[in-house]
């Protein structure tokens, strides 16, 4: 299959000594999603910012939609579509005309513009509010309109970056199906970044993770949470203050493995979840350690990051 994106051993480092890229590789396939997840300060904004020519890296190099970023950065502008964190929008313009500036920007003219933005405000389902204002409009019809902005020349790249952050639980769902719909209808490679687990699983076909501006672990959701055997086992102490005595007496559990402690959460697997809870708790109990809840799940996205980057997901 052909590639969209290519990155190899991208740096970037900022005043202060402070490391955002350490030789980050990737490639996103034409026709597919991919999820780029990490928490804040991974370095998944700074992949975004090189790979759309608005920083350089200090050294790696990179292509988008075949063309080389840093030797033809207009090529790649023209090939690309880009969902920033923060909207473009104009908020004193309506809908319609917000749309039909970036057409323009892009050359797109005449009945092949009208038609689009027409086409663009029906499957948002942004046509009643086109003639208003986008300051009058909800958040969750602005992040729309920022989608369709990015649509308008029909990219051969994608950039999502973090688009559903700030939304509520409702329309980030709604969002999700929007962006579904459109890695199904649009020939086009998307690169989602997101610090939303949830998120990554249900839209990429394939994802990475990212920590201290490396990949640490890269595949299709099922392919990762696959390489993880049994179940995951999580046991919330009450008090934060025990983990010695948490550590010592689980360590005694022969039916838990790759055990691991973050702050009062104490994860590890089993094969046999259900059977290994009790004995944790009779361990524990002896040691005097108070346990506040306890849950067995199949593995998650969550127990992946916590393999490779030895800790919990955090936004």
């Amino acid at each position: 299959m052909t590639s969209a994106v290519t990155a190899h051993e991208l740096t970037k480092s900022y005043p202060g000594h402070v490391t955002a890229l350490d030789g980050l590789t990737l490639t996103v396939r034409a026709g597919e999603v991919f999820g780029l997840l990490g928490p804040n300060g991974a370095g998944k904004s700074t992949t975004v910012k090189i790979l759309t020519t608005l920083a350089r890296p200090d050294s790696g190099s990179a292509t988008v939609a075949g063309h080389d970023v840093l030797r033809h950065p207009a090529r790649v502008r023209r090939a690309i579509g880009v969902v920033a964190q923060r909207s473009g929008l104009d908020p004193m313009a309506s809908g319609r005309d917000n749309l039909t500036l970036q057409g323009r920007l892009f050359g797109v003219r005449g009945h092949a513009l009208t038609s689009r933005v027409d086409e663009l405000l029906d499957r948002f389902d942004l046509a009643g509010a086109a003639g208003r204002n986008v300051r009058g409009w909800s958040g969750g019809m602005q992040r729309r309109l920022d989608v369709a902005l990015a649509l308008v020349h029909r990219p051969e790249v994608l950039f999502l970056d973090e688009p559903t952050t700030g939304l509520d639980p409702e329309v980030r769902t709604a969002m999700w199906s929007e962006i579904a719909r459109l890695a199904a209808d649009e020939s086009m490679a998307i690169l989602l970044t997101t610090h939303y687990l949830d998120e990554a699983d249900r839209l990429a076909a394939r994802l990475a993770i990212v920590d201290g501006g490396r990949i640490v672990a890269e595949g299709t959701p099922a392919q990762l949470k696959g390489e993880l055997q049994g179940d995951a086992v999580h046991l919330e102490l009450e008090r934060p203050a025990d983990e010695p005595q948490a550590r010592q007496a689980i360590g005694t559990v022969a039916r838990l493995r790759e055990v691991s402690f973050d702050g009062r959460l104490l994860s590890a697997r089993a094969d046999d979840g259900a059977a290994a809870v009790p004995a944790a708790l009779a361990a524990l109990e002896t040691a005097g350690v108070g346990v506040a809840t306890v849950t067995v799940a199949r593995p998650s996205l969550d127990d992946v990051y916590l393999r490779h980057a030895g800790r919990r997901f955090a936004a």
